[in-house]
């Protein structure tokens, strides 16, 4: 009989993040009480549930079947946690955040750190992947997303419009010259970024719609980089406003064919449906939304 939930959190983060080490980070504790509490669960439960190597743990057969029930247990205690907290409006606990990199880096982060100055008692664990994250899976409370959600077991909640624009920087634009059509980026350095790369950028919307097959001087599977390549001269990009409107305002980078309007991909929060969201998380999406609507970004991104 499994009797303390302290060993189903722990064998969850190890399995979460890969690693003994990297769930003693997770949990705030010493590799030590990870590894007793991982033993004494096995011994508990009489069998092996993870291969462990100097580095990496995987799970045996045994310990997959067993984690998919563990996590079951653990969101309907979580849920129950969360239901009490709405109870009592009390913002506190783990909050679990995942946003695209670059993203993140921009808006995340610096609402992140000015909500806990505010909320002392919430621990903040941000996760800044551009691939797509399984929420249910990994634990996650909140996802920052572009785009269309797929998962029905998920709600999504549109946060801000997210216009792509594509754009160069002004050495690029002298050398190379200002491009006055669609037709004439096939004679320009495009950088396509994505992962993998896209193989088109997709102008208009519905029966309007025109994908333009790329014949990219650049291929990146990371969008901060091409964003770094567009600044540094290299070609082309396309971007979201939410990561380059400040560079725009600046001067750093150009808007390159702003009246031919690329497919729109808006900026929503998703979340796990069928659940009582905690306070922290509520509270740091009316925080995130005040923090965007203040940003440069939000006025590009919200311009005709």
């Amino acid at each position: 009989m499994i009797e303390d939930l302290g060993e189903l959190r722990t064998f969850d983060r190890i399995v979460h993040g890969g690693s003994l080490s990297a769930a003693a980070r997770d949990l705030g504790v010493s590799l030590a009480v990870v590894s007793k509490r991982l033993s004494a669960l096995e011994r508990r439960l009489q069998v092996r549930l993870l291969n462990r190597s100097t580095r990496r743990v995987s799970l045996t057969d045994e310990g997959s079947l067993f984690h998919l029930h563990c996590r079951q247990v653990l969101q309907a205690v979580e849920a129950a946690e969360a239901a009490l907290a709405q109870r009592q409006d009390l913002v506190a606990g783990v909050l679990r955040v995942t946003a695209p990199n670059g993203f993140g880096r921009r808006h995340v982060v610096p609402a992140v750190r000015r909500f806990q100055m505010a909320h002392p008692g919430v621990r903040v664990h941000l996760s800044l992947r551009d691939e797509i994250v399984d929420l249910v899976g990994e634990g996650i409370e909140l996802a920052l997303r572009y785009g269309t959600l797929d998962d029905s077991r998920l709600v999504a909640r549109q946060l801000a419009p997210n216009r792509r624009v594509l754009c160069a920087s002004p050495d690029y634009l002298q050398r190379r010259g200002m491009p006055r059509s669609i037709a004439d980026l096939q004679q320009h350095d495009c950088i396509a970024s994505g992962s993998p790369p896209v193989s088109h950028w997709r102008f208009g919307q519905g029966d309007a719609a025109l994908a333009l097959p790329l014949q990219a001087s650049t291929l990146c599977d990371d969008g901060e980089a091409a964003h770094l390549m567009a600044l540094q001269g290299a070609g082309i990009a396309r971007k979201s406003i939410w990561d380059v409107a400040e560079d725009l305002q600046a001067g750093r980078l150009v808007e390159v064919l702003p009246d031919h309007a690329l497919a729109t991909s808006p900026l929503s929060a998703v979340h796990g449906s069928g659940k009582q969201l905690a306070p922290r998380v509520r509270v740091f999406l009316d925080h995130l939304l005040q923090h965007l609507r203040s940003t440069v970004a939000w006025r590009y991104a919200n311009a005709d």
